[in-house]
């Protein structure tokens, strides 16, 4: 009767093994081997995705035997044996094995040890005697000997650190060697090595990519921080560091296929642990539905104008050549490569040449694809419209040209009547008889001699200025009288007595385009005296006004 209640108690639990993890024994104090006589308490731990209100029963299990079901979760054990417990919704637990042993010296061990962990050991003598030195030794090797301190530490454990253990402990006052049983430790793994998963496991070209780095933790350590890490050969970082086991690649290619792995490291304890290298081919998908278009669209344009050719395909992934051909003539246009499904080449003026019939071809290493082919016609002629084009600049030009000689000669002009310098003979009324003087402040018109063939003209000649000579070219526009007649100047030296104008100057306008005052050079060293001619053409130096 009492097995089939135990039965009919364990049943409904074990029946929930997927509803909670099992949960975990922890030891105090925390050795596996004591003395006959001392009791170890052992406490029952549920994992965190349980509520401790809420759990009202706990079984606690000897071997096979079930020991009784309690409300509280601790349970003090006084005999040998392999203890296991249980709470409702949850599969049991990992055993601990406990030893109550009557030896004179005993070796204690903690129940697990993880890597990482610091190993403690202690060498332990029954009743009031006392240890004068201790030896240990680690698969019958001896590892330390203490005078002073029982325990043996060892930082840092690692998975080999594994093995046999034995203590040799000498008793004081007495020359006597004891030693303990041994003991098997097992340092246990505080996350599994990982494992890389990629989905899909055979990506294509240009689609995304799930990076997934697979470990576990050991349920006793659940609560340990973990972070992750990705690359790709050769030592390509494809993530940083994080807490997240996985990490996704938007879009793969073709040379990124290679090694893959990733590390999971522990910060404490310091542990890292890479997973082993998985192979990653990227596969490629040929491109088809190449299709040629045009721009402007019908392939209709006159001479002169802009075409674009449009190269597309309907599928492929990677880079693809994309190539221009003429169907009449076989002649390739030109190509490009880039990792897209489109690409254009472009004529920038066509003329009647560029007639005729093209088609473009794509490539990009898995498949190649041929468009089509479309008609371009061409109506008008180059020559005529580049004609126009060209006059129309021309004409622009040398209208710029002509207004900029324009505007140059009449700032000229403006600075050589201006006041100031030479007067502005705009303002005054020159003379144009013997019997008519000039007004105040006007130039006196002068008539000088003829040199060299022709008839000089000046005024601005102030009276009684010694040896100077005044010099002014004119342009003037005759009246009916003096029509036919030419520009006139004339050079002579000052003072000189104004004679009357043989011109009537009453109905011309004149314009100075040069003017310039020179004094007579005085006679050289030798005292020759110079002719006429060589006085009017040398014997004269610029001269400014003040």
């Amino acid at each position: 009767m009492l097995l089939w209640a135990s039965l009919l108690v364990l049943a409904p639990v074990r029946g929930q093994l997927a509803a909670f993890p099992k949960p975990v024994i922890s030891l105090h104090p925390p050795w596996t081997t004591v003395f006959k006589g001392e009791a170890v308490t052992l406490t029952c731990n549920a994992s965190r995705v349980h509520a401790a209100e809420n759990i009202k029963r706990y079984w606690w299990y000897l071997g096979t035997q079930t020991l009784r079901e309690i409300p509280g979760n601790t349970l003090k054990a006084r005999v040998s044996g392999t203890y296991k417990c249980q709470i409702q919704g949850s599969s049991p637990s990992d055993g601990v094995s406990l030893i109550f042993s009557s030896d004179l010296l005993i070796l204690q061990t903690p129940h697990s040890v993880f890597e990482g962990d610091t190993l403690t050991l202690r060498c332990q003598v029954k009743g009031r005697e006392k240890l004068a030195a201790v030896k240990y030794s680690w698969n019958g090797n001896v590892i330390s000997t203490s005078w002073n301190s029982q325990d043996l530490l060892i930082p840092r454990a690692s998975l080999n650190n594994s093995g046999n253990y034995q203590c040799i402990g000498f008793l004081e006052g007495n020359h006597y060697t004891y030693r303990s049983n041994n003991r098997i430790i097992k340092i246990q793994e505080l996350f599994s090595r990982p494992k890389l998963e990629v989905t899909p496991p055979q990506p294509t070209e240009g689609g995304p990519v799930n990076l997934s780095c697979q470990t576990e933790l050991r349920l006793e350590r659940s609560d340990t921080l973990l972070s992750f890490i990705f690359f790709r050969d050769p030592g390509v970082m494809l993530s940083n560091w994080s807490r997240s086991p996985e990490v996704q690649l938007t879009a793969i290619w073709r040379e990124d296929s290679g090694s893959y792995w990733c590390v999971v490291a522990a910060v404490v304890p310091s542990i890292r642990k890479h997973s082993l290298p998985l192979q990653v081919r990227v596969q490629g998908v040929p491109v088809s539905g190449a299709l040629l278009e045009t721009q402007p669209q019908g392939g209709r344009l006159l001479a002169g104008e802009r075409l674009v050719l449009v190269c597309s395909v309907a599928e492929g992934t990677g880079d693809t050549t994309f190539s221009w051909h003429r169907e009449d003539t076989g002649e390739c246009l030109g190509s490009k490569r880039q990792r897209s499904r489109r690409a254009e080449l472009e004529v920038l003026a066509v003329g009647g040449s560029h007639a005729g019939r093209y088609y473009c071809m794509a490539d990009n290493g898995h498949g190649l694809a041929r468009s089509a082919a479309l008609n371009v016609t061409v109506t008008g002629t180059w020559r005529n419209r580049g004609g126009l084009i060209a006059a129309g600049a021309t004409g622009g030009l040398l209208s710029s040209l002509l207004l900029a000689v324009i505007l140059w000669l009449y700032r000229r002009h403006q600075r050589k009547s201006g006041d100031g310098f030479l007067g502005n003979t705009a303002r005054c009324h020159t003379a144009t008889g013997p019997g008519e003087a000039a007004r105040a402040g006007c130039p006196v018109p002068v008539e000088l001699p003829q040199l060299y063939g022709k008839r000089q003209v000046y005024g601005n000649v102030p009276p009684a200025e010694g040896d100077l000579v005044y010099s002014e070219v004119q342009v003037t526009q005759l009246g009916q009288e003096g029509a036919g007649r030419d520009a006139h100047s004339s050079t002579r030296p000052f003072p000189s007595t104004a004679s009357s104008s043989r011109t009537s100057l009453e109905d011309k306008h004149a314009s100075v385009v040069y003017s310039a005052v020179k004094t007579q050079l005085p006679q050289d060293s030798a005292g020759e005296v110079r002719s006429q001619d060589e006085d009017a053409m040398e014997g004269y130096e610029n001269v400014q006004f003040a």
